[in-house]
């Protein structure tokens, strides 16, 4: 696989060249992500899709250290400024692992239990997220310049946007995945440089692996999906070192190093991830006896004790459900029984909500629908977003909507991309898989990758409802993708040529029109007031409505 030579991109500018100008740059654009992810963060004043549920997990585990379930009416109580009382003892089934849910809880008690609370951790998650897509695409490309473009395309991007001002989990498993992928990166460069150039063959302990694993535990601490690329660039570690390898003249590299580097890396990379999830659950496992005590709670048993039979296709099959006392955990009927002490018992509890959950995601929710669900072959084309939030019968006169009398306002939070990312960012995924392949550029590879295994996943499972912002966590790597091709137009050498002139025109064409439609679309990614007529400009097909 070739490397990108220390000269690929040396027309970027010389102020660029320095570590302190890159960082100073690279936190520039941070800024600039951090100020449009908090500008009027606590608006809408409401729990905005699953906020209601992340939200409210996330104020129990601050208080309580694991979700307890809620009192009817709590949404209204909590918008009102009233928490005391809006919590029962008995625990909440969770259906998500509690990484992301902790995040969400350090907003809330630095800011309170209100929306801008409850949306901080989001808003600064995600303008790390750009940082990180700086740094990386530097790291890949060699050029701080493209680096930097590639932070100001994430940041522009309206399903990063809107998912970095809303308390869901996709902006958080999204960022831990990127920064593994970063670390994996970074890993193989270090691991390239000590055995070509300083001949070291012995390459145990590879720190850039370990703080991979620390990444994907957390993003699979967040959202079971982050396995997939979690694997998918565990092999790629394995073949990159192979690759290395070979260059320093080993026969048979594919296989040696399946043993020198492959077990090495399994341990820092999953026994590490899966070190780190388990200690992710620690709340749940300090209080594993709540739920082994309370198993005959009609909100538990309505997930688990259903025979996934669908007749009607919704949740409504539910209320006739017949619980078993079979359906009890071992542990809740025998404490101790393996005689090894309450920890591994509270572990064996664990395994045993794994499998409700598990059951939960590809049993009960086959049988559910919804509105804004969609087929994940049509995501990258923007086909059917997300409606967050919508208030669409605001009055002529009131709340500063100017609509003519016979029309009226509307306020949507509408997590869509930017049309101008995703749609060239599709057919720069293709071709990037072409260059990966016919020229063997581990790069483009990176991308191609950390797209298929975010995106595939997804097909094998599209019987339930799922959500085009599941996409977003490969986002970065359509970036990474489209700032690849940049640097193939712009070509290598400092010095004028007209392929220079030609690659930075439609470089710079690109980047304006990626402005042009995030100013157009802002208002519908942030909840402005717009007419009628206003809204229906912006919606471009029908299936965005």
């Amino acid at each position: 696989m070739s490397e990108p030579s220390p000269a690929a991109h040396r027309g970027r500018p010389p102020a660029l060249e320095g570590p302190l100008a890159g960082w100073l740059a690279s936190l520039a654009v941070f800024g600039l992500a951090l100020f449009l992810r908090l500008w009027h963060l606590g608006r809408p004043h409401e729990f905005a899709f699953d906020e209601t549920y992340y939200a409210k997990d996330a104020w129990s585990l601050l208080h309580f250290g694991f979700a307890r379930n809620y009192a009817e009416g709590a949404d209204k109580e909590i918008l009102a400024g009233h928490t005391s009382g809006q919590w029962a003892s008995g625990p909440e089934m969770v259906v998500h692992p509690d990484v992301g849910k902790w995040l969400i809880a350090l907003g809330e008690k630095a800011f309170g239990m209100d929306p801008f609370g409850w949306r901080v951790a989001s808003a600064v998650t995600g303008a790390l997220m750009v940082l990180v897509m700086v740094r990386l695409a530097r790291r890949i490309t060699g050029s701080m310049m493209l680096g930097l473009v590639a932070g100001l395309l994430l940041c522009l991007d309206g399903m990063h946007l809107v998912l970095s001002r809303l308390a869901l989990l996709d902006i958080f498993v999204a960022f831990f995945i990127l920064l593994g992928v970063h670390c994996v990166v970074a890993d193989r460069q270090w691991m390239r440089h000590r055995l070509i150039v300083l001949g070291r063959q012995r390459l145990l302990l590879r720190p850039w692996l370990l703080g991979a694993g620390v990444s994907f535990g957390l993003a699979c601490g967040t959202k079971w999906t982050a396995i997939y690329p979690l694997a998918a660039f565990g092999i790629a570690v394995w073949l990159w070192s192979a690759g290395a390898r070979r260059a320093t003249g080993m026969r048979f590299p594919v296989a040696k190093s399946a043993v020198l580097d492959g077990i090495p890396a399994f341990f820092h990379l999953v026994g590490v991830a899966l070190v780190v999830y388990v200690a992710s659950w620690g709340g749940w496992l300090a209080h594993a006896h709540t739920y082994e005590e309370s198993l005959s709670s009609t909100q538990y048993h309505r997930y688990v004790s259903w025979d996934g039979t669908c007749t009607g296709g919704d949740e409504s099959e539910l209320k006739d459900v017949t619980y078993d006392d079979d359906r009890q955990w071992s542990t809740a009927k025998a404490k101790d029984a393996s005689g090894l002490g309450e920890v591994t018992q509270s572990l064996h509890s664990l395994w045993l909500y794994h499998q409700d959950m598990y059951r939960f995601h590809t049993t009960f929710l086959n049988c559910s629908t919804h509105t804004y669900a969609s087929d994940p072959g049509g995501w990258i084309l923007l086909s059917r977003p997300v409606s967050a939030s919508v208030q669409n019968d605001i009055k002529p006169g009131t709340d500063g909507c100017q609509a003519a009398r016979d029309s009226h306002c509307i306020r949507e939070v509408l997590i869509l991309g930017n049309p101008v990312i995703w749609w060239t960012g599709a057919v720069a995924l293709i071709a990037s898989a072409v260059i990966w392949i016919g020229r063997r550029d581990w790069r483009h590879g990176v991308a191609v990758v950390g797209v298929l295994s975010t995106w595939l996943p997804w097909q094998l499972n599209d019987e339930r409802p799922i959500f085009s912002f599941y996409a977003s966590a490969f986002v970065p790597f359509l970036v990474l993708s489209l700032v690849l091709l940049m640097g193939h137009l712009l070509g290598p050498g400092r010095g004028p040529s007209s392929r220079r002139t030609t690659g930075t025109i439609v470089a710079g064409t690109f980047v304006v029109l990626t402005i042009a439609a995030a100013a157009w679309f802002w208002p519908v990614w942030t909840g402005e007031l717009l007419t009628l007529r206003e809204w229906q400009a912006r919606m471009w097909f029908s299936r965005w409505i």
